[in-house]
């Protein structure tokens, strides 16, 4: 027997009887203890509030970011700045407003102690850029709320289309797109060739496949009915736990083009089909063929001419008869009604 195979034996043994040693625990839950602070009533996906003293020593670099805004903005942008620096102020984020090239930027200072409040700051100037006002745009920096900007303007090719799809997103004095925001809990601007929203994670999520589905051709009338469907589903703790498929309504896409009745030009009557012939039409003369027929090809280049002259001469003949007698035409008195003789009563 082997040295090896004599260690294996002594691990697999204990005792001088040679009797199997018990296994060994698993070491999977080793370190594992009872906590009797987590109990079931705390909410894990709370989302605490940063305080500056979760932070005391701040953040070791800086951060910046920028975005360009349009011209339209500007004179807006220069009345408000200096509500924007007041609100970024609180946090300890600095902005600069750059009226020359165009564009907003918003850095970290030392006085910053959240690292996602920059995040935060870059959303705000984003939205401000895209039109939504400084009273909506601030609330971004709040927790739990979230900015979604939806590019819709290439998603349709033709210009009246998008608008008119565009248009479907309001609706007749913005009943649509307030429905929509009651619905999702989300603020919605549809500014241009991009829609910008915020909110709450869930109700962007189903804003933005509202109005991506809407720029595709599917009104979002559809939509607003499943949302309606499921708020109300929502309060009955019965169906918490069940499917809602066989509650939600399934629109189906029917696209029948009706036929046309072709019709004859001018007239009420429909065109006769056509008789189908296996052969090829009848090939169409060409200037040399009509030349040959007529005997004109073998003509001489004086002769030719000669023939051109006396077609111009025999032209401006009949034109002038024409022009003659539309002046001649002026000159016609015109028809007079004769008075009509009064009838004398036959006295009785």
């Amino acid at each position: 027997m082997s040295d090896t195979e004599e260690k294996v034996v002594d691990k697999e043994t204990n005792g001088e009887n040679g009797t199997i040693a018990p296994a060994k625990k698993a070491k999977r839950g080793k370190y594992r203890r009872d906590k009797p602070w987590d109990t079931d009533d705390i909410d894990h996906w709370k989302v605490e509030e940063f305080k500056p003293e979760d932070n005391p020593y701040g953040l070791l670099e800086e951060s910046s970011f920028a975005t360009l805004f349009p011209k339209y903005r500007e004179t807006y942008l220069k009345e408000v700045w200096p509500h924007v620096t007041k609100a970024l102020e609180r946090h300890g984020i600095a902005c600069v407003l750059d009226l020359i090239e165009g564009s907003m930027t918003v850095k970290t200072t030392r006085k910053t102690y959240d690292p996602y409040s920059i995040l935060k700051a870059r959303d705000l100037i984003k939205l401000l850029a895209r039109s939504v006002p400084l009273s909506q745009a601030v609330k971004i920096m709040e927790d739990g709320v979230a900015c979604d900007i939806i590019k819709i303007g290439n998603i349709t090719r033709n210009k009246e289309r998008f608008v008119k799809r565009r248009q479907r997103l309001i609706g007749p004095n913005g009943s649509t797109l307030k429905a929509i925001e009651l619905l999702t809990k989300c603020y919605m601007m549809v500014q241009g060739n991009t829609v910008s929203a915020m909110g709450p994670y869930k109700g962007l999520k189903d804003l933005r496949r509202i109005v991506i589905d809407c720029m595709k051709n599917i009104h979002p009338i559809y939509h607003i009915k499943e949302l309606m469907i499921k708020r109300e589903l929502a309060k009955d703790p019965k169906l918490a736990n069940e499917s809602w498929d066989r509650f939600l309504p399934k629109f189906r896409k029917n696209n029948v083009k009706a036929l046309k009745k072709s019709k004859k030009k001018g007239t009420d009557e429909p065109a006769k089909k056509k008789e189908y012939t296996p052969f090829p039409p009848a090939q169409t003369p060409s200037k040399v063929d009509l030349q040959l027929e007529s005997g004109e090809y073998f003509l001489k280049a004086d002769q030719k001419q000669a023939r051109e002259l006396e077609k111009k001469k025999e032209q401006q003949a009949a034109n002038t008869l024409k022009r003659k007698a539309e002046r001649e035409q002026a000159f016609v008195p015109p028809k007079e009604d004769k008075p009509k003789k009064k009838k004398k009563k036959s006295s009785e």
